[in-house]
C-alpha cells in the first residue's frame, strides 16, 4: 500500500535527502585516480553521523558498508574494496541517510579523471532519462508513464534498460510502495497523487539490458561488461506537480559544473 506523506513528513524526507546530496558533494572532490572506494565509505560513513544521520545501507538486508559503489560495468550494489580507482572509470555512488525516522536515498555516477567520449554520452542520456521521467511524476499519471519516458528516450540512443532493478516508493522504509520500473507502458500501473514519495532511479547500459550477479550476492554488472550508469534522486508530488527533495548542486559546486536542470522541479527554495 502506497504510504501517503503530509507536507511536514516530506519536509522531513528532504532534510533525510539533502544530507545525502552534501554527502555526495563531499565525496565529488575526493573521487580521482589512486583513491579506493573503502576510503571515500569511511568519508560518507563519518559525515553522515556528524550531519545527525545515521548511514542508510548499512546493516540493512546484511549490507556491510554505508555506499554502494559500482565501477564501470557494475550496475548497482557494489561493495566498496580497497581497489583503486583508475584515469577513464566511472563509478555510482548510491547513498542512503536514516533522519527523523525517515529515509533519503540517491545516487550519481562520476568520472574518474578522463573519461572516453561515448562513456560520457551514456552518462549524459542516462540523466537526461532522470529528468525525463521525473517531468511524468504528477498527480493523474501513472508508473506506466514514467517508465516508458525514461525507455523511450534511452532506447533512442541505442541502450539498454535494465528491467530487474527499479526504483521504489520512499519513506519511513528504504524500499516502498509503489515499485518504479524504468520502462513500461503509458497509462498502466498505480495512479499517482498528491503527497507521494518516490526515489526514481535509471539504470541504463552502454550495450546489452542484460545483467549477471556476482557471488557475493549483491553485486550486478552487465551481461556483455560494457559500462553501465545509475542517476536517483527523491521526488515528492507537491501542488500536483513533482518537487525534488535530493539536490546534485552540491555535486555540481565542488566540480565546478553549472547547471538548472533542476529549476522546474523545485518549488521550495535550496538551503545551503
Amino acid at each position: 500500500m502506497v504510504k501517503i506523506k503530509s507536507a511536514e513528513e516530506i519536509e522531513l524526507m528532504r532534510e533525510s535527502a539533502l544530507i545525502v546530496s552534501k554527502t555526495l558533494g563531499m565525496l565529488a572532490s575526493e573521487i580521482k585516480p589512486g583513491v579506493n572506494a573503502l576510503y571515500l565509505d569511511k568519508l560518507a560513513e563519518t559525515f553522515i553521523r556528524d550531519h545527525g544521520a545515521s548511514p542508510g545501507f548499512l546493516g540493512m538486508y546484511d549490507f556491510p558498508n554505508t555506499l554502494n559503489m559500482s565501477p564501470n560495468a557494475q550496475v548497482v550494489h557494489g561493495i566498496p574494496n580497497g581497489e583503486p580507482l583508475k584515469d577513464g572509470d566511472i563509478i555510482s555512488v548510491d547513498c542512503g541517510a536514516l533522519k527523523n525516522g525517515f529515509y533519503g536515498d540517491h545516487a550519481y555516477t562520476f568520472e574518474v579523471g578522463e573519461v572516453a567520449p561515448e562513456v560520457k554520452q551514456l552518462l549524459k542520456v542516462t540523466k537526461e532519462s532522470l529528468y525525463i521521467g521525473i517531468r511524468e511524476f504528477k498527480v493523474g499519471n501513472r508508473v506506466g508513464d514514467v517508465g516508458f519516458a525514461i525507455q523511450n528516450y534511452c532506447e533512442s540512443h541505442g541502450y539498454g534498460v535494465v528491467r530487474e532493478l527499479v526504483g521504489h516508493g520512499l519513506g519511513k522504509k528504504l524500499h516502498e510502495s509503489p515499485e518504479m520500473p524504468n520502462y513500461g507502458k503509458r497509462g498502466r500501473g498505480k495512479k499517482f497523487v498528491e503527497g507521494m514519495t518516490v526515489a526514481i532511479e535509471p539504470m541504463i547500459n552502454m550495450g546489452t539490458k542484460n545483467i549477471r550477479q556476482l557471488k557475493d550476492g549483491w553485486t550486478i554488472l552487465t551481461a556483455d561488461g560494457k559500462p553501465s550508469a545509475h542517476f536517483e534522486h527523491n521526488v515528492a508530488i507537491v501542488n500536483g506537480k513533482p518537487e525534488l527533495l535530493s539536490t546534485f548542486q552540491y555535486i555540481y559546486d565542488a566540480l565546478g559544473i553549472v547547471s538548472d536542470e533542476e529549476l522546474e522541479f523545485r518549488q521550495a527554495k535550496l538551503q545551503s
